[in-house]
């Protein structure tokens, strides 16, 4: 049976509608800051637009990118690195959890009301259930990671230091200006969706400029964009 194409009933080609997306999740962009971006390229959308393309499509290039990355890694259950960071919702609190493995590419994010052993447990148990359980979790010294990781057997895994975390902590750096580009967030839901898809598109364009050679870095992003390209293709 032939796959059907996701992008069957709107008039504009693909294309376009993944650079929308690609702009507006890879760099701090508002949707007008893209609407004014593709009518430079003499393409002709409101900022509405890219925002229903943004809600329909950014998932599933995430979900997408995700499951062929998962079904590659074979080392992200070496070692584990957890953190959380504050995000204001309506003037609220709300705490925004990660793993990320020892590459640095990021695993999970959750987000949750309250940083209690109760929610550090269901953070664990959503990222165990996806990648397995590591061999080593990194986490600072908040006394929540360790209250869930006794829960689950786990508790002799946990290392703390003072810099250990670092890795983790720097993982948040991304998703800051994103956040502010979006003018901060109305509802929980919206930050849970826009964190799971930055960190997904986030692992697949990073290149680690710094690690390779300037020709390998021009091949990983040609390839990179290419595979973008193929995303949810019939």
């Amino acid at each position: 049976m032939t796959k059907r194409s996701p992008f069957r009933y709107f008039k504009t080609s693909p294309e376009v509608i993944r650079l929308a997306v690609m702009l507006y999740i890879c760099f701090p962009l508002s949707l007008r800051n893209v609407e004014d971006l593709l009518h430079e390229r003499v393409i002709d959308v409101s900022h509405e637009t890219v925002r229903c393309w943004w809600l329909r499509f950014g998932p599933m290039f995430a979900a997408e990118i995700k499951k062929r990355r998962i079904e590659g890694m074979k080392s992200s259950r070496w070692r584990w690195h957890l953190d959380e960071v504050f995000v204001k919702i309506n003037g609220e609190r709300y705490y925004l959890w990660r793993a990320v493995d020892h590459e640095g590419e990021v695993l999970e994010s959750f987000v949750t009301k309250t940083r209690d052993g109760t929610a550090a447990l269901k953070f664990l148990k959503k990222a165990m259930r996806k990648h397995g359980r590591p061999v080593v979790i990194v986490t600072d010294r908040l006394r929540s990671y360790g209250a869930a990781l006794k829960q689950i057997g786990a508790a002799d895994r946990q290392e703390t230091g003072r810099w250990a975390n670092n890795r983790a902590e720097n993982s948040h750096l991304p998703f800051r200006p994103g956040e502010r580009a979006m003018l901060r967030f109305r509802r929980m839901r919206s930050l849970q969706k826009f964190a799971a898809v930055h960190a997904s598109v986030y692992n697949h364009f990073n290149q680690d400029r710094s690690l390779s050679t300037r020709s390998k870095f021009k091949l990983n992003r040609a390839a990179a964009l290419a595979e973008w390209h193929g995303l949810c293709a019939a």
